[in-house]
């Protein structure tokens, strides 16, 4: 278990935070690189963040929509996660497994639709404005 730091821990102690972060970086890169929906998901947020720029969304309106595509990479995240454990516990059908695998790809699912409704709530107004204004 780690210790926790504290304003008095040496020198040593810090330097466990480098390999934390390289392994996270390594768990993120493996998932953009054996995920297709994480790499669209991240296709679209670039898309979306280019847009929110480009319609001047207020500081707030943006938090949103960046609070949005985080929580949809992040389920898709835990979604790999959770198939990985599953594939590494049974290598044959099991109902729980399709249960687990399933649950986990519907998290996705109401995490990039709650998204794109946000998305719309907040965007729409902007673009009519653009277009009618």
């Amino acid at each position: 278990m780690r210790k926790p730091v504290s304003p008095g821990t040496t020198n040593d102690d810090r330097t466990r935070l480098a390999p934390g972060l390289r392994y996270a970086w390594e768990g993120i890169v493996h998932v953009l690189r054996t995920q297709y929906n994480a790499r669209v998901h991240v296709g679209a947020a670039i898309v979306v963040l280019l847009a929110a720029i480009a319609l001047r969304l207020s500081a707030l309106e943006l938090a949103l929509v960046i609070v949005c595509i985080v929580s949809v990479i992040v389920t898709e995240m835990i979604n790999t996660v959770v198939e990985s454990i599953v594939d590494l516990v049974t290598s044959s059908y099991h109902p729980l497994a399709k249960i687990a695998k399933d649950v986990a790809a519907g998290a996705v699912l109401v995490s990039a639709g709650g998204s794109v409704l946000v998305g719309l709530l907040v965007m729409v107004p902007h673009l009519w404005h653009l277009l009618h204004g």
